[in-house]
């Protein structure tokens, strides 16, 4: 396996990150041939486009764009010639070359906390898409290998957790992770939703269930003391309250719909300030 492609799946699995620098087209001579390529982060990289000048710029360039956060992928030429301009020591090697840097940003990670029948199909529609899920069950035959067997052709990157307390999980999450709660057990949704919100780590805390169940949970997490704006920022009821039908494909269909809608409100808005990790306090995207 290539440097850039074992680099590539690195950053994803520490969920940091980069950009993968390529060799678009090369006019004379040049370090390098079209189609080279080099990963870079913020502190390190991972292989090489050809050293000096043109390596150099490719590196300042990719790691402004880490700055800014930006998703747009990005093209911009370097003069090998002693008449070119540089910042980075002289190249003169005669040629020309097309950089393309694309931007490897950090994925959503979502935790389906309860496998049962709405959990099931709400991981078979988020597992088409890029992201980390995460599966999270007290009962370990909700999570068997056969009955998982359904994502066996995920996008996402799936990690499976069977803990007989599934509020212990999300010590374990990453920063900024989306958690939704629909265990078979209102105590259980109860002590995660409790354990959610004195987490500081984790993004938007989202509940299934009725308006009296809420009143409930709500009445209960304040008398623990719970600010009341992070109670309220609890996303619940979960899912599209138009959508017609309660059969669990039905209801994770709208679970998916309404979270994918805010994940998308999310980078946007990312997009338009300084780069973040998805780190936050409970605020809905």
């Amino acid at each position: 396996m290539t440097t850039w492609v074992r680099a590539v799946g690195r950053l994803r699995r520490e969920r940091r990150a980069g950009v993968l620098v390529t060799v678009l087209e090369v006019r004379g001579h040049a370090p390098r041939d079209p189609g080279t390529k080099m990963v870079v982060a913020a502190d390190t990289t991972w292989g090489t486009v050809g050293g000096g000048n043109l390596e150099a710029s490719a590196v300042e360039r990719a790691r402004a764009l880490l700055d800014t956060g930006s998703t747009s992928p990005e093209r911009f030429t370097v003069g090998l010639s002693e008449h070119a301009p540089y910042g980075h020591g002289r190249q003169c090697c005669g040629g020309e070359v097309d950089v393309l840097l694309e931007p490897l940003p950090v994925v959503p990670a979502v935790a389906v906390v309860g496998m049962g029948h709405v959990g099931l199909e709400l991981a078979r529609v988020l597992a088409r898409q890029d992201l980390d899920l995460h599966l999270v069950d007290s009962r370990e035959q909700a999570l068997a290998p056969d009955r998982l067997a359904v994502l066996d052709d995920a996008v996402a990157g799936v990690e499976v957790h069977h803990a007989p307390l599934p509020e212990l999980v999300l010590a374990e999450l990453p920063p900024g992770t989306h958690v939704i709660v629909l265990t078979h057990d209102h105590a259980e949704d109860h002590a995660i939703v409790d354990a959610a919100l004195r987490a500081d780590h984790l993004g938007s805390v989202g509940l299934i269930g009725s308006a009296a169940k809420w009143g409930r949970f709500r009445h209960h997490l304040l008398g623990a003391g719970h600010p009341p704006s992070a109670v309220d920022a609890v996303v619940t009821p979960i899912g599209l309250p138009d959508l017609p039908g309660k059969e669990p494909a039905t209801i994770a269909v709208g679970v998916a719909a309404e979270l994918l809608a805010r994940l998308g409100a999310g980078r946007r808005a990312a997009g338009r300030g300084p780069a973040a990790g998805a780190e936050g306090t409970h605020a809905v995207e």
